[in-house]
């Protein structure tokens, strides 16, 4: 059947009862064995007339779990794809499912919802427009506001949780699924009704779905966030995280620059020409609340990490995740930043901030950043908010492999700053032996391959030092740690080894560089 048929069948002819109630009465109670599933508010669904379910998204299982928590056969969209074949559209729509093209505005698709809901039977809709797997739930898109409207149909948010952590490839897992439905909601009938008032009515919607998704255990959107470290990056990441919708607390390092900061609305001295939101607040940052915020950020230079880490470590609540910008090691331990605040805090999960080496431009242009988190949930929802705000995002389980290429940006820079007088080539060809042994490191430690390739710009860095070679002040503290922790890891590591001695006096920026182009590339020590 064509794409028309199986949505004309769904609007003229509906579900299979005979297929509908024999396949649920096979479905709810594998579930209730299987899943240990759990049903909570179905006092909450109507009994009969229109009703849309307006519901988050995380499994193919979810149109399933809402069909047995209802008590009557509801209708889903499910992907066009799904059809090709006779007896699978067949069996599909027998269920209550009908074809929706989700590569573009299906409004045909839309047409069958409405007439549905208009001869009095209900309707699942997904806002999210897509399965969301990790982290917190996705951002809706504006359809079910509209067709709360021109319907006039009650709307029921429903959450359902642990369907997500079902399937492993082919294979379907016993794991608790949670799902809950809040009372309905109703909105006034509208004949055509305009994308602003679709979308307000989609904001009044998709909070009570979230409140239904929180009781449930779901991880909460990042709401508020407290940047501590008004620098350039802390400056910039609070406007960032400000336009992607945050409530932002700038910690600032004294009294004195808060209370500039507050009176102009502008960090001049980090990040001229940008005027701080309103949703951003300044404080001293020993003044912060930390135990109010989602997310905490320490947007320090390395050297400083220590004494930030030991002043607001413990305020870290339990339930924030723990955003790292310090590059380099830490003093004195020479452990990696993500890995030293890990060890002095609650917080649910760590990641860093790695690629953009510079932040002038940051904001209007949308400079490509990687984050790295070991928590996939904190992952996404990262990546979720920081592309909102504009950047490049690419997200990566590599963290070992992101800081280190951090300490290698550092250690690139100064290296090609110190033989400046030699030319482009020549710092050049240093900053790329510094990342070569570095990335040799790394990889012995577990560090991805592709991460100083791509992911932190590393090839990208290696080519524009030589150009404009700058000197990181962070490079200064970490280089003698980091060749110490190369030589500890068994990576024969020259361009590392002659830059920590340059940095300590021990030997000239001149006689190190001529003694590098004599040399080979990384390897590993004979053992």
């Amino acid at each position: 059947m064509d794409h028309e048929a199986l949505l004309d069948r769904a609007r003229t002819r509906g579900v299979n009862p005979l297929m509908y109630w024999l396949v649920r009465g096979v479905l709810q109670p594998f579930f209730h064995v299987y899943f240990r599933f759990s049903r909570v508010g179905r006092e909450h669904l109507p009994q009969e007339g229109p009703v849309i379910f307006a519901a988050n998204h995380r499994s193919f299982l979810d149109p399933f779990i809402i069909g047995c928590m209802a008590r009557r056969p509801v209708y889903f969209m499910a992907k066009r794809e799904l059809f090709a074949h006779p007896f699978v559209a067949w069996v599909l729509t027998s269920l209550g499912a009908f074809p929706v093209d989700r590569g573009a505005a299906d409004h045909s698709a839309i047409a069958t919802a409405r007439a549905i809901l208009e001869r009095g039977d209900g309707v699942v809709i997904f806002p999210e427009g897509t399965r969301i797997r990790p982290g917190s739930l996705g951002r809706p898109r504006r359809g079910v506001g509209r067709l709360a409207l021109e319907t006039g149909a009650p709307v029921v948010p429903v959450a359902i949780i642990g369907t997500e952590a079902v399937r492993r490839g082919w294979r379907i897992r016993p794991h608790k699924v949670r799902v809950r439905a809040g009372r309905p909601l109703t909105f006034p009938r509208v004949e055509g009704p305009s994308p602003f008032l679709a979308r307000a009515v989609t904001d009044r919607i998709w909070p009570c779905v979230e409140l239904q998704w929180e009781w449930l255990g779901g991880l909460p959107r990042l709401r508020r966030a407290a940047v501590v470290g008004a620098g350039s990056w802390g400056t910039t990441l609070a406007v960032a995280l400000a336009r992607a919708g945050l409530e932002v607390d700038l910690g600032c390092r004294t009294g004195e620059q808060a209370i500039a900061l507050r009176a102009t609305r502008r960090n001049d001295r980090y990040l001229p020409g940008v005027e701080l939101p309103e949703s951003v607040r300044v404080e001293r940052a020993c003044d912060l609340e930390l135990a109010h915020h989602d997310l905490v950020c320490f947007a320090v230079p390395s050297r400083a990490l220590p004494a930030v880490a030991g002043a607001h470590g413990e305020a870290v609540p339990e339930r924030a995740g723990l955003l790292v910008l310090s590059r380099g090691l830490i003093t004195p331990t020479g452990a990696l930043p993500s890995e030293y605040v890990a060890e002095r805090t609650q917080a649910r999960a760590v990641a860093c901030l790695g690629g953009a080496g510079h932040v002038a431009g940051a904001l209007e242009h949308g400079a490509p950043v990687v984050v790295a988190s070991a928590d996939e949930a904190f992952l996404a929802q990262l990546a979720d908010v920081l592309g909102i705000a504009g950047f490049a995002v690419e997200g990566t389980a590599d963290v070992t492999g992101v800081e280190l290429a951090g300490a290698a940006q550092n250690a690139a820079r100064f290296a090609a700053a110190a033989v400046g007088r030699a030319g482009p080539d020549a710092a050049g060809a240093v900053a790329g032996r510094v990342f070569a042994e570095v990335d040799a490191y790394a990889r012995s430690r577990g560090g991805r391959p592709e991460t100083f390739a791509g992911l932190a710009r590393a090839g990208d860095l290696a080519a524009t030092v030589a150009v404009q070679p700058a000197m990181a002040a962070e490079a200064l503290d970490a280089l003698p740690l980091l060749a110490a922790a190369l030589r500890e890891g068994g990576v024969d590591a020259p361009a590392v080894d002659g830059l920590a001695a340059v940095v300590e006096g021990r030997v000239e920026a001149e006689t190190w560089a001529q003694a590098l182009t004599a040399s080979t590339g990384p390897r590993r020590r004979a053992a």
